[in-house]
């Protein structure tokens, strides 16, 4: 088994093909449908034994850096422009890269504006299975 991490941007991946429109301007039914979409696709991953865990991210967000004993500074920015904040995510744990891409094809058909599939683009990563080896 492998763990992959499917991530989902607000903005700034390559325009999803059936959606030209950001999920702030959808109705409130279509929102809840993208929702249950999502809920339903953890339910179906819980069932196979596929699923770690997702979540949905707010847009804003703070970074903290140390500086120093006691000193924890916190700005908030310079951030990236909203499209490149990330919307949330899901993480597997499946057999092969090949499940992975069928199951983030699967999630990237959730249901947008008139309920049809927004097929938008979803970042695949996996996890490092192990510590980089660093050789002189």
């Amino acid at each position: 088994m492998a763990k992959y991490l499917l991530l989902k941007h607000y903005r700034g991946a390559p325009a999803p093909a059936n959606c030209d429109t950001t999920i702030d301007q959808w109705t409130p039914e279509e929102i809840s449908a993208h929702i249950q979409y999502m809920r339903d696709f953890g339910d179906k991953l819980v069932a196979t034994g596929e699923f770690v865990e997702h979540q949905a991210l707010a847009p804003e967000g703070t970074f903290v850096r140390y500086d120093g004993e006691g000193r924890p500074p916190v700005t908030d920015g310079p951030f990236p422009e909203t499209k490149d904040l990330i919307a949330g995510w899901t993480v597997i744990d499946v057999d092969s890269y090949e499940r992975a891409l069928e199951l983030a094809a699967e999630l990237s058909a959730a249901p947008g504006p008139n309920g049809e599939p927004i097929h938008e683009w979803l970042e695949l990563r996996p996890f490092l299975a192990a510590p980089p080896t660093i050789t002189e």
